[in-house]
């Protein structure tokens, strides 16, 4: 007889895989650059450049195209939103100013607000016809 998981391990595992995901594409396209430009004018500018950031963006669109795709919403909503805000505070952490709060905190709210969002439009336009007319205005 073949032996399944309690469904509150199979929650678990949906959340913290995502989780796990954006934690180590954060350490793959922002982990490793620490280091603040200074321009001729003298201002400052990263440590990351906008398209190491766009890429963290679109990678992390794979595994929440795939989770919601199977309708699962809040696996990859938490799973991404809690691994994002994890990473940012352990790479953040070591600001002497105590700012890095703010920045985690938006982190946090902007990645919510991002997947949930685009969690909804994906399983909405894969559930089908009635998904696509509700985004298209019509009934």
């Amino acid at each position: 007889m073949r032996r399944r998981l309690p469904k509150s391990a199979l929650r678990l595992w949906t959340i913290l895989m995502p989780a796990l995901v954006a934690l180590a594409l954060w350490a793959a396209w922002l982990g490793w650059d620490q280091r603040y430009d200074v321009q001729p004018d003298g201002t400052t500018t990263g440590p990351y450049a906008a398209w190491q950031v766009a890429g963290l963006v679109l990678t992390l669109l794979a595994p929440l195209y795939r989770a919601a795709s199977r309708q699962d919403i809040a696996g990859p909503v938490l799973g991404i939103t809690a691994g994002l805000t994890i990473a940012a505070a352990y790479d953040w952490s070591d600001d002497t100013s105590g700012l890095f709060v703010i920045g985690v905190g938006a982190v946090m709210v902007g990645s919510l607000v991002t997947t949930a969002v685009l969690s909804v439009v994906i399983a909405s336009v894969k559930r089908g016809g009635q998904g696509r007319g509700a985004l298209a205005g019509t009934s």
